[in-house]
């Protein structure tokens, strides 16, 4: 079989460097990277008493990694005001019980700008904010802010369907 059944021509997959994130319906600007989707499920052994030495494997708990998304400084407060709603100075009232969670989708785009893959994020909040980088006046780098996601869970967006290539 085919690795693309739509594009059979198409031999290299998909690059990492055209990706879009969206929340709130719209798309986040300047995000440089996302950090892996990644989940691991714990293995649960045991053994019959009247069985041989080996044991048996089961899957457990399933527990998602956080998802970080880096991108540069800019005037943009999407990720401060996303992170404020689940921590503001005024105290504990002033959180957001309502809004602090939000569901995202990170789209993977092939060379042409198209989507062709799409995984929906589920409940995640900001457990983490950096506003600013470490600051060095003999570095020649971009400032970089960054969020950490805790969530409950992702999936592929199965909507979303191979793109015929031209």
């Amino acid at each position: 079989m085919a690795q693309f059944p739509v594009n059979p021509h198409r031999l290299d997959p998909y690059k990492n460097f055209k990706f879009r994130v969206k929340w709130d319906g719209r798309y986040v600007a300047g995000v440089s990277k996302v950090s892996p989707l990644k989940r691991t499920t714990e293995v649960i052994e045991f053994r019959e008493g009247g069985a041989p030495s080996s044991s048996r494997k089961s899957p457990g708990r399933t527990e998602y990694a956080p998802i970080t998304l880096e991108r540069g400084v800019t005037h943009d407060p999407e990720f401060e005001r996303w992170a404020n709603l689940a921590f503001d100075r005024a105290g504990d009232a002033a959180m957001s019980l309502k809004n602090f969670r939000k569901d995202l989708v990170i789209e993977l785009l092939n060379e042409q700008g198209t989507v062709v893959l799409a995984y929906r994020v589920y409940r995640a909040w900001v457990s983490e904010y950096v506003a600013l980088p470490e600051l060095d006046a003999n570095g020649a780098a971009v400032a970089i802010e960054s969020i950490r996601l805790e969530h409950e869970g992702w999936e592929r967006d199965v909507d979303v369907k191979e793109p015929a290539e031209t």
